[in-house]
């Protein structure tokens, strides 16, 4: 693991990050101190598939009794939660 100085960092990010997207871990520091970290992710963040959301929809619907109040009345009560 190789280790920069912050000042370095900022200056030279762009080839920072292409070494941590091959697999390199640096630490970065402040006055010789660790501060952070650049590690490669491991794995990709998933977003929820149009399938996912439409069935989240449908399921909330479910919950929510007819008449139970207007939608103005329930974004309130979130607010208060």
């Amino acid at each position: 693991m190789n280790t920069v100085g912050a000042f370095e960092a900022k200056t030279h990010l762009a080839e920072l990050l292409d070494r941590v997207t091959k697999g390199e871990k640096i630490t970065i520091t402040r006055h010789g101190v660790p501060a952070a970290m650049l590690v490669p992710v491991t794995e990709p963040a998933r977003g929820l598939s149009h399938r996912e959301v439409v069935d989240g929809m449908r399921a909330l619907r479910a919950r929510v009794k007819p008449g139970s109040g207007s939608v103005m009345e329930m974004v309130n009560i979130g607010r208060r939660h």
